[in-house]
């Protein structure tokens, strides 16, 4: 697989140079500016490197902890969470990627695409509290 880490590196100087406050709620998906990373780390599609992103918790107003998605099914586990949420364009259908949770800088986003339901947002952080408890397999 071709890295397109020069053409990222172009758009990450101009990314990183924005300055713009936003509150961001848990439960909203946004696109986010991913960028092309590292071995089996999650990388953004396109010519713009975007992927949808689940906001868990706004930390200040620099940062957030955030879910990365895929369009990619993938049966529910640990790992990953596959649901249904409601844009206005219609119901889109993808997977959260648990092991993927991170910190990102709000420079990184975009534009609000939806919002995922309590009961899924529920179901997810549980899902991530048991990854990351140590005492958990």
């Amino acid at each position: 697989m071709n890295k397109k880490f020069d053409e990222w590196n172009e758009i990450k100087k101009k990314t990183d140079k924005n300055s713009f406050s936003i509150t961001l709620k848990p439960r909203e998906i946004y696109w986010l500016k991913m960028g092309e990373n590292v071995g089996y780390e999650q990388s953004g599609k396109g010519d713009k490197f975007l992927r949808p992103v689940i906001i868990v918790k706004q930390l200040n107003k620099h940062l957030f902890l955030g879910i990365p998605t895929s369009t990619t099914f993938r049966e529910e586990s640990n790992f990953f969470y596959p649901f249904e949420y409601r844009t206005k364009k219609g119901n889109i259908k993808i997977t959260a990627l648990i092991v993927q949770l991170k910190v990102f800088s709000v420079k990184r986003v975009l534009s609000k695409i939806g919002m995922m339901n309590k009961d899924n947002f529920e179901i997810l952080l549980e899902k991530s509290h048991n990854l990351i408890d140590p005492t958990k397999r």
